[in-house]
């Protein structure tokens, strides 16, 4: 029984190490239609910065503020730069261009901070919490990591389905043609979706980087994980993401505890496998098709 619950707690863990990730996705896909393959690669960068701050001896409160800004700018400058020139091309574009990316961001931090692994500082003890004379596996820094990503999910919600805000960036994301008529101006939008998702993404760094090998590749796993976990929830439901993730982390959790590690990614695409089979637009995901 011991067993059991240490492995459900540490399958929801790493789900909601894979939620903060895939809300940054679904984020901006919600914002602006667009699958951002170097969301992670964005967020492995942010990362490091924060890495360089603490160790100039910045607090981590402090270097999560500054890396956040950052990440912000990032993002916006990102769309700007690279997404902006590619509106009115082929849908294919952007794909390519987020890959190219991903490709120069991982080459650049392994050029900066070499491709070694490195331990990065938690926020809270990774310590198990002891009930009663029984140690758990789930520690402070989970309780930190649990909270922060229903925090991200809800702010989210709130700004897609409560917020001004929000509905115009929805709108300038399904037709950008109509809403610029209407007096939204599009382009700014789709700029702070990019920033926001930037954001999230760099939340999901510092919430990942503790829990793994810390290198310029450590986020890549994490995008796959992420990515599936979207789309089983819905690429455009936050609530999708994360019950999605939650998911895959217990299968995770489940195949290498009971199995075997080596096994363990089979369980999360198996649940992808089946969920496309049986739903498609994934389980959250309740829009009627569009008629062109």
């Amino acid at each position: 029984m011991g067993l059991f619950v240490n492995i459900t707690l540490d399958g929801i863990t790493n789900g909601m190490v894979f939620a903060a990730l895939a809300l940054a996705l679904v984020l901006i896909f919600r914002a602006t239609k667009i699958l951002n393959f170097a969301q992670g690669a964005m967020a492995m960068m942010t990362t490091f910065i924060g890495f360089t701050l603490l160790n100039r001896g910045l607090g981590y409160w402090w270097a999560l503020v500054a890396v956040l800004a950052i990440a912000f700018v990032l993002g916006a400058l990102v769309e700007r730069v690279l997404i902006r020139p590619l509106q009115g091309k082929s849908e294919l574009n952007p794909v390519i261009v987020t890959i190219g990316l991903l490709v120069v961001l991982e080459g650049l931090a392994g050029a900066i901070y070499g491709n070694s692994s490195r331990g990065f500082p938690p926020a809270y003890s990774q310590s198990g919490l002891t009930i009663g004379h029984t140690k758990i596996a789930f520690s402070h820094f989970d309780i930190f990591i649990l909270v922060a990503v229903l925090v991200l999910m809800v702010g989210t919600l709130a700004l897609f389905r409560a917020t001004t805000l929000g509905l115009r960036m929805r709108a300038s994301a399904f037709s950008g043609e109509i809403s610029r008529l209407l007096g939204v101006r599009v382009g700014r939008l789709l700029t702070l979706g990019w920033a926001l998702a930037g954001v999230a993404g760099a939340l999901a760094g510092f919430l990942v980087a503790p829990t793994s090998s810390f290198s310029p590749y450590f986020m890549d796993l994490i995008l796959v994980y992420a990515f599936t976990a979207a789309v089983i929830g819905g690429l455009e439901s936050p609530v999708g993401a994360v019950a999605g993730a939650v998911g895959v982390g217990l299968a995770l959790s489940y195949v290498s505890g009971y199995i075997g590690s080596d096994l363990a990614p089979l369980g999360g695409f198996v649940i992808l496998i089946v969920v496309l089979m049986l739903r498609p637009q994934g389980l959250f995901s309740f829009g009627r098709q569009r008629q062109v």
